[in-house]
């Protein structure tokens, strides 16, 4: 039996969130109308995972999140508004050490609970696997916080440091990063760290809605010594940049006169989660020779990636998984490391220090 805390103001929403759990079984659920009620629940109920609204009144859910991970560090999945405040709020909550999120359905919310229950109660299942710790990416959140005071000073442009012990790509690389559940602090701690002069361009699916992944790109670029932009329509691929791939659809590598180009493509219904990376990965291999890729899958639940970035490894690419210590689930880069596909295992702090070292590798 999980035991699972609602949180939220409205009362609508807290009987929408209930009924999901009941109709799933399995779980024991509480409920609380703010912040302040929720952190009187703490040790009382003793949650395995909170669910927790952004904007409510007397305690927000992001001061509620905080206050969260130092009293009681448990799983929580924000349930976010899909408006642009929302976006940002959400991402901050990540920062602050929430495992995942899932956007509130629109219109008729009562109607919306077939699509929108399931997709929830998975996202629960899968928080309470995870091991929370009042250490749990710390620095991460230490940063959300400091950034809420003070405006983030501009990129500096950093040293190349790292090892070279493997070789980089022949000719111009082009990195590939796959991530999911606990993805964008993570793609925040790698892409920050990468250097003004980075030679390569990188290519991101991170699996999100729509309405999320212009606010990722434009807070990564806020953060970034490189140029990060969400692709909405065909791209060239040039060096230095970073092409976030818009949620709810896929991001595909294709062939154009002047060169190759990112460009979105409707979801595959070949592929379960979206934006694919096992989709991203196979069409770059179809227009750019194996050995100039370099692919990175980090945090994220299930699979996706895993077969594609296996195939890589094994046509002369280089492949990085994130470390299992540092991976908020270790789903995806845990099954490529499973299937042999990994070619190096790091932790998250040293991606971006082996990235600069292969970029420099000749």
């Amino acid at each position: 039996m999980i035991k699972v805390l609602v949180v939220d103001d409205s009362a609508l929403m807290r009987r929408v969130l209930g009924e999901a759990f009941d109709r799933d079984g399995g779980f024991d659920v509480a409920f609380a109308r703010d912040g302040a009620e929720a952190l009187g629940q703490l040790q009382g109920f003793r949650p395995d995972v909170v669910t927790l609204d952004v904007q409510m009144p007397r305690m927000d859910g992001l001061t509620c999140l905080d206050r969260i991970m130092l009293e009681r560090p448990c799983p929580v999945v924000m349930v976010s508004s899909v408006t642009t405040d929302g976006a940002e709020a959400t991402l901050d909550a990540l920062n602050l050490g929430a495992v995942d999120f899932v956007a509130k359905p629109g219109g008729a919310v009562s109607l919306a609970i077939d699509a929108f229950g399931p997709l929830l109660v998975g996202k629960v299942r899968a928080a309470s696997t995870t091991r929370v710790s009042r250490a749990h990416r710390l620095t991460e959140r230490l940063r959300a916080r400091r950034s809420v005071l003070q405006p983030a000073p501009p990129p500096a442009v950093r040293a190349v440091a790292g090892s070279r012990i493997v070789a980089g790509p022949r000719g111009a690389g082009v990195v590939i990063i796959g991530t999911s559940t606990g993805g964008p602090p993570a793609l925040e701690a790698v892409l920050s760290e990468l250097p003004g002069g980075f030679p390569w361009p990188v290519l991101v699916a991170q699996h999100m809605p729509a309405a999320f992944t212009a606010s990722l790109a434009q807070r990564l670029d806020r953060l970034c010594a490189l140029r990060v932009e969400e692709v909405t329509a065909p791209a060239p691929i040039e060096a230095g940049c970073v092409y976030v791939a818009r949620g709810d659809a896929d991001m595909i590598v294709s062939q154009r006169a002047a060169g190759p180009v990112v460009m979105p493509a409707p979801p595959s219904a070949a592929h379960r989660w979206h934006p694919s990376v096992d989709r991203l990965v196979a069409s770059a291999m179809e227009h750019l020779a194996p050995q100039r890729l370099v692919g990175v899958l980090m945090t994220g639940m299930g699979n996706d990636g895993a077969a594609a970035m296996n195939a890589l490894r094994q046509a002369g690419g280089v492949t990085i998984a994130e470390a299992e210590e540092t991976a908020v689930i270790w789903g995806m880069p845990g099954e490529l490391v499973k299937a042999g596909g990994a070619q190096l295992v790091l932790p998250l702090d040293a991606i971006a220090a082996r990235l600069a070292a292969l970029a420099t590798a000749r």
